[in-house]
């Protein structure tokens, strides 16, 4: 069943699956897949090694090309696919800024952000991939990615305790906060079938908390 969304963001903590289900999802239901790319910030594997040195330019970099990648996916709509899902949503450039930069720097960011949010649309649903942070680190280690491999359990725990106070106060879209545990939407079709109902349903404006 089709959702009843025009766009879809699907977030979630580092190792959470985001890009995995989104991948399913396009594939299933033939629409349009909006992915950020990562791996193009020269930033990012210093900043896993001296985080306060490099915060503001992976921080600034992740910013400018999420705004580029959405500006241009939106003006451009592929008319053969009838809705679009990310793997993000723009307002996570604020939630890690606000974890990773000094006072100073984040006075600064905000105001770029500010300027930059307003130009392309918001989410029509956003879908939160909730884990324990033992089951992220697992999947992390898992995948084994050079430039992931000094990431800490606290700074997980930072990072989800944003993203949950943030979402928490969204009352302008629906947010579906999903408990996914160890549950695994790539190799069990059960699973995803069941995260395929729940992106059908018309959800209200708020959070809702559910667990498959």
């Amino acid at each position: 069943m089709r959702p009843p969304y025009q766009f879809i963001a699907v977030e979630g903590n580092i190792g959470a699956g985001k890009t995995t289900l989104c991948q399913r999802m396009a594939e299933h239901l033939g629409c349009a897949l909006l992915l950020e790319q990562f791996t193009d910030n020269p930033f990012l594997p210093p900043f896993y090694e001296q985080p306060a040195r490099y915060a503001f330019p992976v921080e600034l970099f992740f910013m400018t090309e999420r705004h580029k990648q959405l500006l241009e996916h939106f003006a451009h709509p592929d008319f053969f696919k009838s809705f679009t899902v990310s793997d993000y949503f723009f307002v996570k450039t604020l939630l890690f800024a606000k974890n990773n930069l000094s006072e100073a720097e984040l006075r600064l960011f905000q105001r770029l952000f500010t300027v930059l949010n307003a130009t392309f649309p918001k989410p029509d649903l956003l879908l939160y991939l909730h884990r324990p942070v033992e089951v992220l680190m697992r999947q992390i280690k898992n995948r084994s990615r050079a430039m992931e491999k000094n990431i800490t359990q606290e700074y997980l725990d930072e990072i989800q305790k944003a993203y949950l106070g943030y979402l928490k106060t969204e009352k302008d879209t629906p947010v579906v906060i999903l408990e996914l545990g160890e549950a695994d939407f790539l190799r069990d079709d059960a699973v995803f079938m069941s995260i395929m109902d729940i992106v059908a349903q018309d959800f209200d404006k708020g959070v809702h908390y559910l667990q498959l």
